[in-house]
């Protein structure tokens, strides 16, 4: 993120990361058995979560897509990689079908929005130990609030976007009272290239 807690600007320009912060999360990537991301980062993005400036297995892709519209054309359904989207009861079931065609997997958690332990009790359930959230600020959020995340890595570049409509790493609804709040631990800091690597430990 920026300095100033922007994950995207407002025009949508989400190329934060210096060359060195790349590499260390595809580094991440390759070490993890998956990555997850909503679906509001596959229409923003198109993002291919593959491994590529390191060398490394990839990682399944996992996408919170309630009803299912992760576009047929997104790149997360190249076939490349095992593919995981998560959807409701609700999701339209042409646009279910659809994405059966591709090949991926569909995994129904919940009625109305993706139910976040039930899929991640799935996922462990079929091998999965480690995961690694990149995204958006909703998912981000709702991991958050629901008690689902351990770590909480954070790149922070040298620049500021401002912006009150631009993405920050956290969105949502967001705690009323700062007594409420996710409370971390820092555990670590270095420079990564030309941005400051902040790892935090999740306080339960």
């Amino acid at each position: 993120m920026t300095l100033d807690g922007k994950i995207a600007t407002v025009a949508g320009d989400s190329m934060i990361s210096c060359g060195a912060d790349l590499d260390r999360i595809h580094r991440l990537r390759a070490n993890v058995d998956a990555v997850m991301i909503g679906v509001g980062t596959v229409l923003a993005d198109n993002p291919s979560l593959t491994v590529r400036r390191t060398r490394g297995k990839n990682p399944v892709r996992v996408i919170v897509d309630s009803e299912a519209r992760t576009p047929l054309t997104a790149k997360v359904l190249d076939g490349s990689v095992k593919t995981i989207i998560a959807v409701t009861n609700k999701a339209p079931k042409q646009r279910v079908k659809g994405l059966l065609k591709t090949g991926i997997q569909v995994m129904a958690c919940g009625s109305e929005k993706v139910c976040l332990p039930k899929l991640l009790e799935k996922l462990h359930a079929r091998g999965v130990r480690k995961l690694l959230l990149e995204g958006g600020s909703t998912l981000n959020w709702s991991m958050l609030k629901q008690g689902l995340v351990d770590e909480v890595r954070i790149a922070i570049a040298p620049r500021i976007v401002g912006g009150t409509a631009a993405r920050t790493l956290v969105g949502g609804d967001g705690f009323a009272r700062v007594s409420k709040s996710v409370k971390l631990e820092l555990s670590s800091m270095k420079w990564v290239g030309e941005d400051l690597l902040l790892t935090y430990m999740v306080k339960r």
